[in-house]
């Protein structure tokens, strides 16, 4: 079958930390946007997080039956909450600023235009391998 070894993890590609504008309204002394820092999830702490944001609801007129139920807006926004390293989303100061408590509802308020807020979640999405965004999968299924 081959050499395993390459199969090793000391020989897996790590991958980096990105950089990008999560908003045109924060910017520094020059008016350049301020860059966020996202680092990658692993496919356990993605897991994770979409089974926060499953539950289980009654099937219309099957008593005793269940079926899984995703809720993929709370799921985009406890993805980006975990993988953005910087601003610091859990910092008290920050949240007091906004008047908000937790990091995925500060994230609603610091990116608060909504074009903004797809396009950043687009990118997050993107960044970790979804090559058709949740958005996208939404407007095929419509059609």
């Amino acid at each position: 079958m081959g050499d395993l070894s390459r199969f090793l993890k000391k020989n897996k590609i790590k991958k980096e930390n990105m950089r990008i504008p999560a908003t045109q309204s924060l910017v520094d002394e020059s008016g350049a946007p301020l860059l966020w820092e996202i680092r990658p999830l692993t496919t356990k702490e993605d897991s994770e997080i979409r089974d926060t944001c499953t539950s289980e609801v009654q099937v219309t007129g099957k008593p005793g039956m269940f079926r899984p139920k995703f809720d993929g807006n709370t799921y985009l926004v406890k993805m980006a909450a975990a993988c953005i390293v910087s601003p610091n989303l859990n910092d008290k100061e920050l949240q007091d600023s906004y008047g908000v408590m937790g990091a995925e509802k500060l994230i609603m308020e610091m990116i608060d235009n909504p074009g903004e807020f797809n396009a950043f979640m687009d990118k997050i999405q993107e960044f970790h391998g979804f090559k058709q965004t949740f958005q996208d999968k939404v407007e095929e299924a419509k059609n």
